[in-house]
């Protein structure tokens, strides 16, 4: 590529990713996107209206069925196995579930080459007998029995297990106050809680455990566990608004014979609602709280945020998402933001830092109330080890709940606009600001704190630097690197808190983008590390990092040349429409949204255009 061509292709890619990005906003002026059709989401949905079926008589859900069925062995993987997206490699998992699918469905002869496919690939990597597969899924998961009980015990439903193979789930302890779950040392994170109700009540039924106390104990918690579960359960009737979620928990009721209860009528009705035409179930129903701020902070980087239209409905759509009063699911204070703006949402510690960074970029007149709300919940939910966790503070026990470098990352570059903002009223008690003719009150104290907790994330991020100068995010994977972990999504996103907190110039910004440089892939991308296959996600995010490292030993210049023509080339071969899976619960679950190549190309490009403004440089070297 020409050096005199360079900046008209750059501009010109910029503007495809941009108009590409823009095209997919709802009429409202925000963002739904749209999240990948998942074989183990339309595995747990058919698998649960097929034991509601069973249990109940009805047969009004079968078309739904047989759609998923159909849908399940069309896109079986060339192996015999299935991934969780029809780009994932297969896993244990999801083949476990696809194939307990058919069996709950009773469509095993009618598709016995897809059932003997999948057999074959279980019995070749992970055994032949029951005892074989259940302790592979155990094995997988570790500790942690937030899916490899759900997992289980669908196979056991199946007849494909021994009940004795699934462990139990103490449902009981869902009766006890919510402020005690964090000291009760629950075995599934902190968002499964109904999962611990609802499967462990099928366990209970189907296994009675041989204690007479704890059998005792669970007999009597059955009434007040399902309380509890109906009161927690959204609007909608999704949990999460995640179609397995739910679907365990439909066909654990199911199973329980409360398939007519009120909990499980209206989980089934989220689960026919969430049906796509082609017979398949995504993972969720929709991240549109999150793909509108992450489309907002892209854009924004290019410095034309100004041009988009319909700024003030977007300001206040997001300020509608706000929660604003306690959280009937996990007990969350009011003041954050959860990744979709449907019922079934949580608030957590990456969808609050970004609703707080797209207001700051949307509107100079942001309501400052709602983000001193948020900066304090936010300041609350920080671990005592410095990092910030997903749902709860202080949920330690399992890996999902822990502080992530990711998460926190994201927290500490709120805070700081937030300081950097607040900074000239650090010294009164009480500072009263007019904004739109309405008093706004900012809190010393909340403005103190934030500083404590920008310095403890800080320390943090130090300490949990790997050896090799990378981060390990706690959401993201990628399905080609050893572990299935994303060290390149975990150090550039840490790397930008590095950025906006002026501070890439310090020992360990400059360990962490001498990683990125030595794990850009000879094509000029980024993969989740060295020699994983490129990605416009990956590359976009390493690049637009390393655009702003050049202080300190790091001369990250040919590299960034060399990722933008890889990224322009991209964008002109249609790439933007090729989303690349990436894995979340520590990287044991994937899908992939279609907006994610738009938003972070446009991230990216729009930085690097920005900066070849001012810097003529900026250009790929022959």
């Amino acid at each position: 590529m020409a050096l005199t061509t360079f900046p008209a292709r750059l501009e010109t890619a910029y503007q495809t990713a941009l108009a590409a990005l823009l095209a997919e906003r709802t009429p409202e002026g925000h963002w739904v996107g749209e999240l990948s059709s998942s074989a183990l989401s339309t595995a747990t949905a058919i698998s649960a209206l097929a034991l509601v079926q069973k249990h109940t008589g009805d047969t009004i859900h079968q078309p739904l069925i047989d759609g998923g069925v159909a849908w399940l062995a069309a896109n079986q993987n060339a192996d015999g196995g299935w991934g969780d997206t029809v780009k994932s490699l297969s896993n244990i998992s999801t083949t476990m579930l696809c194939r307990a699918a058919l069996h709950l469905t009773g469509a095993v002869e009618r598709e016995r080459e897809t059932t003997n496919r999948a057999e074959r690939w279980l019995a070749e990597r992970y055994g032949k007998t029951p005892a074989e597969l259940a302790e592979a899924v155990r094995q997988r998961y570790g500790k942690d029995r937030t899916f490899s009980v759900p997992i289980l015990t669908t196979c056991a439903l199946a007849g494909l297990v021994s009940w004795d193979e699934v462990p139990p789930l103490p449902f009981e302890l869902a009766c006890f106050p919510q402020s005690w779950f964090r000291f009760l040392r629950l075995h599934v994170v902190s968002y499964a809680l109904p999962a611990l109700i609802a499967i462990g009540q099928c366990v209970y039924h189907h296994k009675k455990p041989w204690n007479p106390i704890t059998r005792l104990l669970r007999w009597l918690a059955r009434g007040k566990s399902l309380k509890v579960l109906r009161a927690i359960q959204p609007t909608s009737g999704g949990y999460l608004e995640a179609t397995p979620l739910t679907s365990f928990v439909t066909m654990s009721l199911a199973a329980c014979g409360l398939a007519r209860g009120e909990v499980a009528q209206h989980a089934i009705h989220f689960l026919v609602r969430s049906v796509r035409p082609d017979g398949s179930w995504a993972i969720d129903t929709n991240l549109a709280t999150w793909v509108t701020t992450l489309a907002v902070n892209a854009i924004s980087v290019s410095g034309e945020f100004g041009l988009l239209e319909k700024q003030a409905e977007l300001r206040d759509w997001l300020l509608q998402q706000q929660y604003k009063e306690r959280h009937a699911y996990t007990g969350a204070a009011p003041g954050g933001w959860a990744w979709t703006d449907l019922p079934g949402g949580v608030p957590d510690g990456d969808d609050t830092p970004g609703a707080i960074l797209a207001l700051a970029s949307i509107s100079k007149d942001c309501d400052l109330n709602a983000v001193q709300a948020a900066v304090k919940w936010l300041i609350n939910l920080q671990n005592n080890d410095g990092g910030s966790p997903t749902f709860c503070r202080g949920w330690g026990h399992l890996p999902f709940d822990r502080s992530g470098s990711d998460l926190t990352a994201h927290v500490l570059r709120a805070l700081f606009w937030w300081r950097k903002e607040t900074y000239r009223f650090e010294n009164h008690s009480d500072t009263f600001l007019m904004v739109d003719d309405s008093p706004e009150i900012l809190d010393q104290k909340v403005i103190r704190r934030s500083y404590e907790c920008i310095h403890k994330g800080i320390s943090y991020l130090a300490r949990t630097q790997r050896p090799d100068g990378s981060w390990l995010p706690l959401w993201f994977g990628n399905q080609h690197a050893p572990d299935d972990t994303n060290p390149t999504y975990g150090t550039a996103r840490v790397l930008a808190a590095y950025r906006d907190l002026s501070m890439m110039d310090t020992e360990p910004a400059q360990r962490g983008v001498h990683w990125l440089l030595d794990n850009q892939n000879d094509d000029g991308g980024w993969g989740g590390c060295k020699g994983c296959p490129s990605s416009i996600e990956e590359t976009s995010l390493a690049v637009e990092v390393l655009l702003d490292a050049e202080s300190g030993r790091a001369k990250p210049q040919a590299a960034v040349n060399k990722g933008l023509v890889w990224l322009v080339e991209q964008v002109e071969s249609g790439g933007l429409q090729n989303p690349t899976p990436i894995g979340f619960y520590f990287a044991k679950l994937w899908y992939f949204e279609k907006l994610y190549p738009m938003i972070f190309a446009v991230g990216a490009l729009g930085r690097a255009r920005r900066k070849l403004a001012h810097q003529t440089e900026l250009a790929p070297n022959t």
